[in-house]
Formats: C-alpha cells, sequence, structure tokens
C-alpha cells in the first residue's frame, strides 16, 4: 500500500464510513501536506506528517499548551501518530494575507499584536527550544550556506568575512538583550487565520522561548507583504504601547525598543532569504522564489539606517540583490 492509501484508511476507519471527498491544499513550506476532508456534510483538515522527517511531538505537545492559554487552533480530532497522520478541526480558509486591502486592516493588525502579547506571555513548556547564541548563528549560517554559498555561489573574501562576524554579532546581542517570552516564529499573514471572526493562529509547532520583538517583526515586516510606512510606524508605537502595558518590558525606552525591532528583523529577514534558496534547492519548491528580493529589501532599508550595520547594507544591495537578480533570471527561463 502506498502512503495515500494508509492515509485514506486512517481516515476511513476514523469515520466508519467512505469520505465524499479530500482534496489536497498547497502552500505550504515544510514536509507535511494538508487536505481538506469533506464527510456528511461536515468539513475537516487532514495533516500527514510523516515522522521520519518531522518530529510531531511538539505540534501535539504545544497544542495543548496554547488551547489551554485560550487561543483557537486547529483541534487534533483523531490522530495515529505511529504514521503521522492527524484529523483536525477545520479553521476555514480566510487568512490575514486575504484580508490585507480591508478597510480596517490596522484593527486588525492592531488586534494581532494584543494578541502577541498573551501569546509572548505563555508559560514555557519543556518542548520550546532556547533561542539562545547558537540557536542565532544556526540561523544565520542558513543565509550564509544556501543564499550565499549555494544559490549565487559568491566566494567569501577576508573583508566579506570580517563584516559578516561583525554584524552577525550585534544582531545576535541585540536578540538577547531583549525579554525572554513565547515566540510563535511565523507569526505572519499567512499562518494567521480569522475563523467566523475569531483570530486563529496555525504553524505554532516551531514555538521558542526567545525575544519579544520576534513575533512583531514577523507580523509587521512579513516577507509576503510590505506595510507603507506610516502604518508601520503608527504600529509599531502601538505595540510599544501595549507591550509596556501588559509588562512585557520595563524601563525600556521607544528608541531601544525600535532598535531591538529593527536588529531582529534585519536577523530573521536573512535567514528567511536562505529558507526560500533552501526551499528551491533542496526541496524543489519554486513558489519563494519571488520572495527572496522583497526580504533583502528589508535588509537594505533597515541596516542602512544604522552606521554600524551600513556595510551589509552596502554588500547586500551592491553584492548579493545584483547576483540574485541575475541567478533568478536563468532559473525562470
Amino acid at each position: 500500500m502506498t502512503r495515500f492509501d494508509n492515509l485514506q484508511q486512517f481516515i476511513n476507519t476514523h469515520f466508519n464510513t467512505q469520505p465524499t471527498l479530500l482534496s489536497a491544499i498547497t502552500g505550504d513550506a515544510s514536509f507535511r501536506r494538508y487536505y481538506r476532508l469533506t464527510c456528511s456534510n461536515e468539513h475537516f483538515i487532514v495533516m500527514d506528517s510523516e515522522p521520519q522527517k518531522v518530529n510531531n511531538a511538539p505540534y501535539i505537545s504545544l497544542n495543548k499548551v496554547f488551547t489551554e492559554q485560550g487561543f483557537l487552533l486547529p483541534k487534533i480530532i483523531a490522530s495515529d501518530e505511529q504514521q503521522g497522520f492527524f484529523i483536525l478541526s477545520d479553521l476555514g480558509s480566510k487568512h490575514l494575507a486575504d484580508m490585507l486591502d480591508d478597510e480596517n486592516r490596522i484593527e486588525y493588525y492592531k488586534a494581532l499584536i494584543s494578541l502577541s502579547a498573551q501569546w509572548a506571555k505563555t508559560p514555557p513548556s519543556a518542548v520550546m527550544q532556547a533561542y539562545n547564541k547558537d540557536f542565532i548563528k544556526l540561523e544565520l549560517d542558513i543565509f550564509s550556506q544556501w543564499l550565499v554559498n549555494d544559490f549565487i555561489d559568491e566566494s567569501p573574501t577576508a573583508a566579506y568575512q570580517a563584516m559578516w562576524q561583525t554584524s552577525c554579532e550585534l544582531l545576535t546581542q541585540a536578540m538577547l538583550v531583549q525579554p525572554t517570552v513565547t515566540v510563535h516564529r511565523d507569526y505572519h499573514s499567512r499562518n494567521i487565520m480569522n475563523s467566523n471572526g475569531l483570530w486563529a493562529i496555525i504553524d505554532y509547532q516551531d514555538a521558542v522561548r526567545g525575544p519579544l520583538c520576534y513575533d512583531l517583526v514577523s507580523l509587521l515586516r512579513d516577507c509576503y507583504f510590505k506595510l507603507p510606512a506610516k502604518e508601520l510606524t503608527s504600529l509599531l508605537n502601538f505595540a510599544y504601547s501595549e507591550f509596556t502595558a501588559q509588562n512585557l518590558m520595563v524601563n525600556t525606552s521607544f528608541d531601544e525598543f525600535k532598535y531591538w525591532f529593527d536588529l531582529t528583523g534585519i536577523q530573521r529577514h536573512l535567514k528567511a532569504a536562505g529558507i526560500f534558496c533552501r526551499l528551491y534547492l533542496r526541496d524543489g519548491k519554486t513558489g519563494y522564489l519571488d520572495n527572496i528580493l522583497p526580504t533583502l529589501d528589508y535588509i537594505i532599508e533597515v541596516a542602512a539606517n544604522y552606521p554600524e550595520l551600513k556595510a551589509l547594507s552596502d554588500w547586500t544591495k551592491h553584492t548579493i540583490v545584483p547576483k540574485v537578480t541575475e541567478k533568478l533570471a536563468k532559473e525562470r527561463t
């Protein structure tokens, strides 16, 4: 039997009937596969998460942790952990990404900033890794390995290595000095859903204990959508007030908070650009190629505001972007 046959058998056993419709849902960057199931006029989500490729323990454990804190997540209705099959509640198909042209966009973002503050206060769990110095380095290495070395085949010079090391140290320090909170790690428009008027969170399984500004960066400097500068400024001020009111930081000036936000964003976007390249080179997924250049633009724009990171901005602008642009043109022919 094929894996899909086994999945179908798992579904049939649970429902004790033949499902009327099982249709694939695309767009996930992980090894997981999703299907929408219709059975007896009810809708469910089926997740195929092969244990040989994915560690499902955090998904299961954190589902309970975040649900107990009052967050709306997909409910695990049935599972076969040995095979990695799950039947989940269906939260619909409306993501924040589908609502970004709405006139109430700012209010959505404010509500989600407040929700992220509540998420940040979730008590630590044994399955949440510490987002420490080694973890940060591992993520930065994704950029240097998958984008610089593998995607554009750029040979590191001594000057580059010195600039890269200095930049990484600055970014790492800016992240480590922040208050440590519970971090979703992918709190962006494609992982936030609106289900019957309520905000729901998906892809929570990589949650860690890390820097306060990480999820805020994921939301406001989304790799898939760029907020106008005026809106970003307004929402950043709102976030500062909200995080202060929620006692997530104490005696922190706005300038310090913005410095944390900006440098955390640079680190995240370096990692994200590297991941987009990895998804293409390793996993054969072309759907993220268009996100590489906009993500690099964030790095150029934000790093240019800090003299100690201007070399990173200039190198990204004058060396990396032209070579990425050239590589993309070749890959699309």
